[in-house]
């Protein structure tokens, strides 16, 4: 069964809203969240979930929400925390270690902390339990893939083309997807331009899909109230996760 992993940002529209958004992804077979912690500048995101993260920011998002949040939902989902390294540093990534094994969080994906440096904070996170996913491009010269396969832990975020997240590009994967089977046995999914129409194709050798873009799209939508918000999301996500394993 290939697995399905779902981002929303937290506190958009509302954090009451992310716990009810985040329950009903559980409920409807997500197997993964990441819960993305909104920043001011997105470097590796849409215009969607840049967006998000903004509105976010101005209805007075904070950290402690997050940690908050993730105690009521991580018990019922595999919960990974999204964000850039930006609130991680300043914070301190002891403090979000501490908190996420307080609250039942699995680990971090941090896109803008290159695996070099990475390399820093790995052994702490992964002493105390967790995990930091590790990004593979299809950029990527051979000996990167080698090195970052061979370290990686929990999954294998496989970067569907160089860009922003919610492009919706294409390119082919095959030949990246055969280096990191060469060099691990960890799961590899699949992220960036994945949504009902692509994610078929896009699951083709790999072990999942990473969905952002496609389900804060709906989150945005003013028209709608928020519960047909979360019905909207559910069957999205019902509807990707069927198309996965067809």
């Amino acid at each position: 069964m290939k697995k399905l992993v779902a981002y929303i940002t937290t506190g958009y529209p509302s954090l009451d809203f992310t716990v009810d958004m985040a329950l009903a992804l559980a409920d409807v077979g997500v197997d993964t969240l990441e819960l993305g912690v909104p920043f001011s500048d997105p470097v590796a995101d849409g215009p969607v979930i840049e967006r998000a993260n903004l509105l976010s920011l101005q209805n007075g998002f904070k950290i402690d929400q997050l940690f908050e949040a993730s105690k009521i939902i991580a018990p019922k989902i595999d919960t990974l925390w999204m964000g850039y390294f930006n609130p991680f540093y300043h914070k301190g990534v002891d403090l979000f270690i501490s908190e996420a094994k307080n609250s039942g969080v699995n680990g971090f994906i941090i896109p803008d902390l290159p695996y070099e440096e990475a390399l820093t904070y790995k052994p702490s996170i992964e002493n105390a339990g967790l995990n930091l996913i590790d990004f593979i491009a299809p950029t990527d010269p051979r000996e990167r893939i080698e090195m970052i396969s061979k370290d990686a832990k929990k999954f294998i975020y496989l970067v569907a083309y160089a860009g922003i997240t919610g492009a919706g590009k294409s390119e082919s994967l095959e030949e990246t997807i055969s280096l990191v089977r060469e060099y691990s046995k960890t799961d590899v999914f699949v992220g960036f331009g994945v949504n009902e129409k692509t994610a078929k194709e896009k699951a083709k050798g790999v072990d999942g899909v990473i969905v952002g873009s496609a389900f804060v799209n709906i989150l945005l939508d003013e028209s709608i109230s928020d519960s047909q918000k979360i019905e909207r999301v559910s069957n999205l996500a019902r509807e990707i996760k069927e198309k996965i394993n067809e």
